[in-house]
């Protein structure tokens, strides 16, 4: 509209006659419909490509699919940003106790590790094993995880892919991803 006003003003105070003036304002009005139908082929073929509709809750949940130490397979939803050990807990999925602490370190670039200094995990009994799509996606384990393991569990029970569950937080690269649950350590005695 503003683009109009400007093309007609000119002719409007060069032209007196109504007729005259009224026949160019059609003209002019035309061109720039013509225009407007252009610029909105051009910006169509933009909006096509965007995503449709405002972000739903399903672009922030993963399916993980766990196997317990008898091979049942389970598929649990995991919410983006939760620890493995979080979504098991939601899900009725018993890793025992909970290895939380504070975090040793946080990897900030490829050239940077703030040293963040927490205890790090505490127990490992929420000992897991991440196989498949995503896996490679999680946190590089820590020195005091992989020192933790190496004391809860026998060595020839950690392998590569073992990771406690507490230390995991899920991404959406892990969707799909399979975790194994291996025998819990008897926890329970007094």
């Amino acid at each position: 509209l503003v683009y109009v006003h400007q093309q007609i003003k000119p002719l409007l105070s060069t032209r007196s006659t109504r007729c005259y003036s009224f026949t160019m304002l059609r003209i002019v009005s035309k061109r720039a419909v013509t225009q407007i139908r252009i610029s909105s082929r051009a910006l169509s073929s933009a909006v096509a490509q965007a995503p449709a509709g405002p972000p739903s809750v399903l672009d922030s949940i993963v399916n993980l699919n766990f196997v317990d130490p008898s091979g049942a397979r389970r598929q649990v939803p995991g919410y983006i940003g939760k620890t493995i050990y979080e979504t098991c807990e939601m899900h009725g999925i018993d890793l025992g106790p909970a290895s939380c602490g504070a975090p040793v370190e946080a990897v900030r670039s490829d050239t940077w590790t703030e040293p963040l200094y927490g205890e790090g995990p505490t127990s490992g009994y929420d000992h897991i094993l991440l196989v498949g799509k995503g896996a490679d996606t999680a946190k590089p384990i820590t020195h005091v995880e992989k020192k933790v393991l190496m004391q809860y569990w026998d060595e020839d029970e950690v392998f590569p892919e073992s990771r406690l569950a507490t230390e995991v937080s899920i991404t959406k690269e892990m969707d799909g991803m399979t975790v194994y649950v291996p025998d819990r350590i008897v926890d329970d005695i007094p």
